[in-house]
């Protein structure tokens, strides 16, 4: 075809209506930069949380690009957004700017000198810079990124773990989230003891105030697993793990065990691993599991022979690290939790094929699950709970965020009647406890809690629907009402 037969074609010229809905993407664009959470983004345009919700939908479709990275406590801009927020804000300045007061002159022409400098807006920022007041001597991106690559080729563990801590917490604009691998690297320094304890402090009270990721849960779990050589997930002859980390100020009396229990009776093998505070041998669930039968293992190995010969096995967290066990501790000493305490449900020490854990924080639910996901765990069960371990509450509705053959779905629970609760008489709680395990004492109220978290535990495992829950929790009651009649 020669030149002379070839047509231009002009683009079509964009309709306006088209250009005002991108420029109201930018303007909630800004204002998600700024505020860091979708509902806070929606009040300060004067909008509904759903409405907000919708237009970051059309920003991450226009842009191809997640543009927020949730986290435990707001949104991480990703990379791509950040090199944008300069621009936005300027933008976002500008229209306000037009809007402000101003003076005409004699002859016609706006005068606003604190908003117009003779100048264009602004020039294009730099790739993950961030508006901010520098300061005298503060460093610019290009020089962080130098910092960040000197250190990286220190052999020094502790300049290794300095790198991972100016990654998070050098300052607006200036740090990111770990990948998990970083995540993982930093947390193993740690439990090898090649840490400074000031980098320690640093590294979680930076993270947890910041609130972590789903990629750095998983990178300190992973470490963690390593370093107490848990069981791959593909090898294990383990059917539930069932976390218990406890607050040690918690005066409940831990009614999962019993729900454990049953199925272990049942032909389930099961591993509950936990802490109750800093005397495990005293401990709550320790005295709980002891009272009932539940055997209480110093290893690994010894967990393993009590679930081969009797289904069921209590292991606290001091008999598989002493230095997990130490920085669990840090809780007394800051009076706040850090990402330990985060990590521990996704422990997994014997890499059992279905995992159930209760999370208190809503926040992190869907990050556990997350994690999860990145860690390889196929089939998973988030209670909401009023403690970090999986006990159900089947007086409220709540919400069971699941892992099912590797696939993330929900499952609504409806509340059920309260029965009346039995104050103790002249028992101890322990007493109670093991009288209402051995028959002697009828408690309905606790029979529906024990009944619902075995249930829940018994969906799991078979990895059911919606439509099969009150099909286990009538099981659960089956097995409660045939349990042992007598404490061992």
């Amino acid at each position: 075809m020669g030149s002379e037969d070839r047509t231009i074609v002009a683009p079509a010229p964009e309709e306006p209506f088209l250009k005002l809905g991108r420029l109201r993407l930018l303007l909630a664009l800004d204002a998600l930069l700024i505020e860091g959470s979708v509902s806070r983004a929606a009040e300060r345009m004067g909008m509904g949380t759903p409405a907000m919700s919708r237009l970051l939908g059309q920003i991450r479709e226009v842009y191809d690009d997640p543009i927020f990275i949730r986290s435990s406590r707001r949104l991480i801009p990703t990379p791509f957004a950040e090199s944008m927020r300069q621009r936005i804000r300027a933008l976002a300045a500008e229209a306000e700017a037009l809007f402000q007061p101003h003076v005409r002159s004699s002859d016609g022409l706006i005068i606003d000198p604190a908003a117009w400098s003779g100048s264009p807006v602004i020039e294009a920022a730099p790739l993950t810079t961030r508006p901010s007041i520098l300061l005298e001597g503060e460093p610019l991106p290009e020089s962080f990124a130098r910092k960040l690559a000197v250190i990286g080729k220190a052999n020094d563990a502790r300049k290794r773990l300095a790198k991972h801590i100016a990654t998070i917490g050098a300052g607006i604009g200036h740090s990111r989230p770990l990948i998990t691998s970083e995540a993982e690297d930093a947390f193993s320094t740690i439990l090898e003891g090649r840490a400074d304890p000031v980098q320690v402090g640093a590294l979680l009270s930076v993270m947890h105030f910041r609130g972590e990721t789903a990629a750095e849960l998983a990178g300190f779990a992973q470490a963690a697993r390593t370093h107490i050589g848990a069981t791959d997930l593909r090898s294990s002859s383990v059917d539930l793990d069932w976390p218990a980390y406890i607050s040690p100020k918690s005066r409940r009396m831990p009614w999962f065990l019993q729900a454990a229990l049953l199925l272990a009776q049942s032909g389930y093998r099961i591993l509950l691993h936990g802490n109750d505070g800093a005397d495990n041998i005293k401990g709550t669930l320790v005295s709980a599991a002891r009272a009932i039968g539940i055997p209480i293992c110093a290893s690994r190995a010894a967990a393993a022979d009590a679930i081969e010969e009797h289904g069921i096995a209590y292991i606290p967290v001091a008999a598989l690290s002493s230095q997990i066990h130490s920085l669990l501790s840090l809780y007394s000493v800051l009076e706040t939790r850090s990402s330990i305490n985060s990590l521990m449900p996704l422990l997994n020490p014997l890499g059992a094929t279905t995992s159930m854990m209760g999370v208190v924080r809503p926040a992190y639910r869907e990050l556990h699950r997350d994690a999860g996901a990145l860690l390889g765990f196929r089939n998973m069960t988030i209670l909401g709970a009023s403690r970090d371990a999986a006990e159900a509450t089947p007086f409220r509705s709540s919400t069971l965020l699941r892992l099912v053959d590797g696939r993330a779905e929900d499952l609504f629970v409806p509340a059920r009647p309260e029965p009346k609760a039995y104050p103790l008489t002249g028992m101890t709680g322990l007493e109670y406890w093991r009288a209402v395990w051995a028959g002697k004492v009828r408690d309905e109220r606790v029979t529906d809690i024990v009944t619902a978290t075995a249930a829940t535990a018994l969906l799991s495992l078979a990895r059911g629907n919606a439509g099969q829950y009150e099909t286990c929790r009538l099981r659960a009651r089956e097995l409660w009402d045939a349990r042992r009649k007598c404490t061992p």
